[in-house]
C-alpha cells in the first residue's frame, strides 16, 4: 500500500483582532444610539410586503468574509427599514417589550463572556447572581417570603412566562401520580387566561377536554364561584385536579383573577396554585399597586416578566417557587457527563433541573444592571409615569362622545371602542395604525371588537400617549 501524501494541517479561521472588535463594537453601539435616537421619526410598522426582505439578500453565504462594515450597513438598509418598531414610543400593541441602556449593556457583555450556566460548576456567578437577584426582586416586590431562596422555594429566570407556567404544570402533574394518573388529573384556568396554559397543558400530556375553562365575570376576572362548582363536579367524576392557573393581568383586559378566593378553592382540592402576573407583576414595585397580588402566599408558584415593564430586556421571566423539590423531582436527570463534585455534595443549586432546557445565558446580567443603574425610585417612576398616563387617557375615552372604555381600566392598559359598533372600531384601529405614529393592536371581550391601548414602551412619555388621544379624536 502506498504511503499517503503529507497534508497540510487546517489553519483556523481569521478572528477579528481584539482593536478590530473594539472598533466594530464602538460602531454597534454608535447605531443603536442613534437608532434610539431617532425611532421616534420612524413609521412604528414597516410599509413592505411579505418577502421583500429576503429579495434583497444573497442566495448564498459569502465565500470570503465580508468587513464588518457591511454588516452594520445591511443593518441600516435592509433590517431596521423592515422591522416593527418595539422601541418606538407610539407602540401600544400587544404589552411593551421594554430595552434600556443598561440592560442593552448587560446583554453585551453576556454574550461575550458566553457562559453555559446549566450548572453552578459551569458558571459559579453565573448561578449565585441569579439567586441574589431573584431575592432582590422579592424584595423589591414585596412578595412572599416563601420565595426566597433561603427556604425550600427559590426563584429562577425562565425564556418566557410560557416555559415558566409549563414548569409549574409539570411539576403540578407529577406531583399528582405524573404520567400513570394523568388521565384522570383536571386542569383549570379563566376563559380569559393567556394560550400558554393551554399550550403548556397540551405539551405535558393532558388531553384538550381535560383543560377546564371557568366563565369569567363581568369584569374577565375568573368567576372563583364557577371554579368552585367546576372542582366540585370533576371530584364527584372520580377526577383528581391537578392545577388551577390564574392570571394577574390578563392580555385581553388587564383583569385581575380574585386570589384568595381561588387559592381558598386550589388549597380545598388539593391543586397546585400557579399565578401569571407576566405583565402586571412589575408593577408591585410600587407598593400602592401590590394589592393586586394579594393571595399570593397561598400560591405554589408565580412568574412576571421584568422584559415586559421593568426595563429590561426580552428574554426574562421571573419564575418563583414556594417549594423547588417536586419541579426538581419532575425535571432532574442526571447523564454521568455532568456530574461534579459540587453537585454530589449537594452544596449548590444546578439550574438546568430548573427549566426544560439543559443549557441556559447569563440572563441575570442585564436584570443585575437595570436593578442597580434605575434603583427603586427610578423604576417606580417609570411604572408611575405610565399608569398616570394611561389614566389620563382612559378619563379622555370616557368623556368622548364617539369613543368609550369597553372593560375597567387596569394599570397602564386602556381598552376601548367605538360607539358605533365593531365596523366602526375596526375601521379606528386601521385609520390609527395607518399614520405611522402609533401602532394598537384589538382583541374581543364579550364579543366585542375592542382596540387595546397598552402603555409602557422605555421610551413613552404622557407626551406620546396625549398625541395618541389626538389621534383618537381625529379618526374617530
Amino acid at each position: 500500500m502506498a504511503t499517503p501524501e503529507p497534508t497540510e494541517s487546517p489553519q483556523p479561521p481569521r478572528h477579528q483582532t481584539p482593536e478590530e472588535f473594539r472598533a466594530a463594537g464602538h460602531a454597534t453601539v454608535d447605531w443603536l444610539a442613534d437608532y434610539l435616537a431617532g425611532v421616534a421619526d420612524r413609521p412604528v410598522t414597516p410599509g413592505i410586503a411579505p418577502g421583500d426582505v429576503r429579495a434583497l439578500l444573497p442566495d448564498r453565504v459569502p465565500e470570503a468574509g465580508e468587513p464588518f462594515e457591511a454588516l452594520l450597513d445591511d443593518v441600516d438598509q435592509v433590517v431596521a427599514p423592515a422591522l416593527t418598531h418595539w422601541q418606538h414610543p407610539g407602540f401600544y400593541g400587544y404589552f411593551p417589550c421594554n430595552s434600556s441602556p443598561p440592560a442593552v449593556l448587560g446583554e453585551l457583555l453576556s454574550a461575550g463572556l458566553g457562559t453555559q450556566g446549566m450548572l453552578w460548576s459551569t458558571g459559579p456567578a453565573c448561578t449565585e447572581l441569579e439567586i441574589h437577584v431573584l431575592d432582590w426582586l422579592v424584595d423589591l416586590c414585596g412578595l412572599p417570603d416563601r420565595f426566597r431562596s433561603d427556604g425550600p422555594g427559590g426563584g429562577v429566570i425562565q425564556d418566557s412566562a410560557s416555559s415558566a407556567t409549563l414548569c409549574a404544570i409539570l411539576a403540578a402533574r407529577d406531583r399528582a401520580g405524573g404520567a400513570p394518573a394523568i388521565a384522570n388529573l383536571v386542569a383549570y384556568t379563566s376563559t380569559e387566561a393567556h394560550s400558554s396554559v393551554e399550550k403548556g397543558v397540551r405539551i405535558a400530556g393532558f388531553e384538550a377536554g381535560q383543560l377546564r375553562a371557568v366563565a369569567a365575570d363581568a369584569d374577565h376576572a375568573m368567576d372563583p364561584v364557577a371554579l368552585a362548582e367546576a372542582v366540585a363536579a370533576d371530584r364527584a367524576a372520580g377526577l383528581v385536579p391537578c392545577i388551577v392557573v390564574a392570571t394577574v393581568g390578563s392580555t385581553s383586559s388587564g383583569a385581575v383573577d380574585p386570589l384568595p378566593a381561588i387559592a381558598e378553592v386550589a388549597a380545598e382540592a388539593g391543586a397546585w396554585l400557579h399565578v401569571d402576573a407576566a405583565w402586571a407583576g412589575s408593577a408591585a414595585v410600587c407598593p400602592e399597586h401590590r394589592h393586586l397580588l394579594e393571595g399570593l402566599d397561598r400560591a405554589d408558584s408565580y412568574c412576571f416578566n421584568p422584559h415586559k415593564w421593568l426595563l429590561t430586556n426580552f428574554d426574562c421571566t421571573a419564575f418563583y417557587l414556594a417549594d423547588r423539590a417536586p419541579l426538581l423531582d419532575s425535571l432532574s436527570i442526571l447523564p454521568e457527563y455532568l456530574r461534579n463534585a459540587a453537585s454530589d455534595a449537594g452544596e449548590v443549586v444546578d439550574f438546568r433541573d430548573w427549566q426544560v432546557p439543559l443549557g441556559r445565558r447569563f440572563r441575570s446580567l442585564k436584570l443585575w444592571f437595570v436593578l442597580r443603574s434605575y434603583g427603586v425610585e427610578g423604576l417606580q417612576a417609570h411604572i408611575r409615569h405610565h399608569v398616570a398616563a394611561a389614566g389620563a387617557l382612559a378619563e379622555r375615552v370616557a368623556a368622548h362622545p364617539r369613543l368609550e372604555l369597553a372593560a375597567p381600566p387596569s394599570l397602564a392598559l386602556v381598552c376601548l371602542r367605538h360607539v358605533d359598533g365593531d365596523d366602526a372600531t375596526e375601521a379606528l384601529l386601521a385609520a390609527v395604525n395607518a399614520t405611522g405614529e402609533a401602532f394598537l393592536t384589538h382583541t374581543r371581550l364579550h364579543d366585542r371588537y375592542v382596540l387595546r391601548v397598552a402603555v409602557g414602551g422605555t421610551w413613552t412619555t404622557a407626551g406620546h400617549v396625549e398625541r395618541l388621544g389626538d389621534l383618537l379624536d381625529a379618526h374617530a
